[in-house]
């Protein structure tokens, strides 16, 4: 790897970042790296320089208050010996909108950004954040070349954390102890797996009939359809979601600084895992400072799989029709 380091470790300066993209995901995330004490060291890069500059400078100005970091717009070359870099450029996800609707704006932009990062020199681990996420994580590992592992979209981190909000507030019980997790496309063909979710290891229908909450098929698809679309109702509120996206950044980045190795659904090459290959989708992993460290077979239901594979039949369906 890059700085005088051997293949399989990790690169020579974890505590740098690079953020590609200064919009509002950009921006947020930035923000919130800021104030994880992460990072010693962020470059912000942006094809408007005066607004990576503006942003730096404005969330620099609050280091009196929190962790010390050197923090900068910059260019490309800068990002050389940084760790991860995260890309969140692209075009915004319009009002009425769907993620695969922003796929030929973005991939010409990846086809831009991606080439310009591995010229650096970058020999990192790249996070990818733009949408639509799995596709675009698939792009970036084609253009990149950089082995699999360490090639992550940031996948369903967030609709799983929606998925565990919408079902705390249901069940009236600290998110933070309910287990369950969406995956397959960050997207409209998106599978919560229902088969697995529990409350601090009660079944989810079990703890349901417990706090006396309906557990119907009806409600269930409900909730489900609920995180499916939180990201429309809120780009109609406010015309654009960032806060979560920046916060499932940080829960990423936490995992690979400090090799914590939880298991999230990042976005990562699929390689015959039930029966899926040659695309990248959101499923549960092992992530730590070397990238993508362990697929986790998980015991998704007979239903569940075959709604798997129906989603990475929509994301390769589209995918067959770019020039890559």
């Amino acid at each position: 790897m890059a700085n005088g380091t051997e293949a399989g470790t990790r690169p020579a300066n974890f505590r740098k970042v690079g953020i590609v993209g200064c919009g509002f995901v950009g921006s947020a995330s930035a923000f919130a790296l800021m104030q994880s004490g992460l990072f010693s060291e962020m470059v912000l890069i942006d094809v408007d320089r005066d607004r990576a500059e503006g942003e730096a400078l404005d969330i620099a100005h609050g280091m009196p208050l929190a962790s010390p970091a050197n923090i900068y717009a910059g260019d490309y070359a800068d990002i050389a010996d940084a760790g991860i870099v995260i890309i969140t450029a692209g075009a915004n996800q319009k009002p009425g909108e769907t993620r695969l609707d922003l796929v030929s704006k973005n991939v010409s932009i990846f086809k831009s950004i991606v080439p310009q990062i591995t010229h650096s020199g970058f020999d990192g681990i790249l996070l990818v954040v733009s949408n639509p996420v799995d596709i675009l994580t698939y792009v970036a590992l084609k253009l990149s070349g950089l082995p699999v592992n360490r090639v992550i979209g940031s996948g369903t981190v967030l609709d799983t954390a929606r998925f565990k909000y919408v079902l705390g507030e249901h069940l009236g019980v600290d998110p933070r102890n309910v287990h369950a997790r969406i995956v397959g496309e960050h997207g409209d063909s998106e599978i919560a797996i229902w088969s697995l979710a529990n409350v601090s290891g009660i079944p989810i229908d079990v703890f349901s009939r417990l706090r006396g909450r309906e557990h119907s098929a009806e409600t269930m698809a409900k909730i489900e359809n609920d995180v499916k679309n939180s990201a429309y109702e809120i780009i109609e509120k406010k015309h654009a979601t960032y806060y979560g996206i920046a916060m499932s950044v940080k829960r990423i980045c936490e995992a690979i600084v400090r090799d914590e190795k939880p298991i999230l659904p990042v976005s990562n090459l699929m390689e015959g895992e039930y029966g899926i290959s040659d695309i990248a989708l959101s499923m549960p992993a092992v992530v730590g400072a070397e990238g993508i460290e362990y697929k986790v077979p998980a015991p998704f239901s007979d239903d569940e799989q075959a709604r798997l594979r129906a989603s990475a039949e929509v994301l390769k369906s589209v995918i067959e029709k770019l020039d890559l």
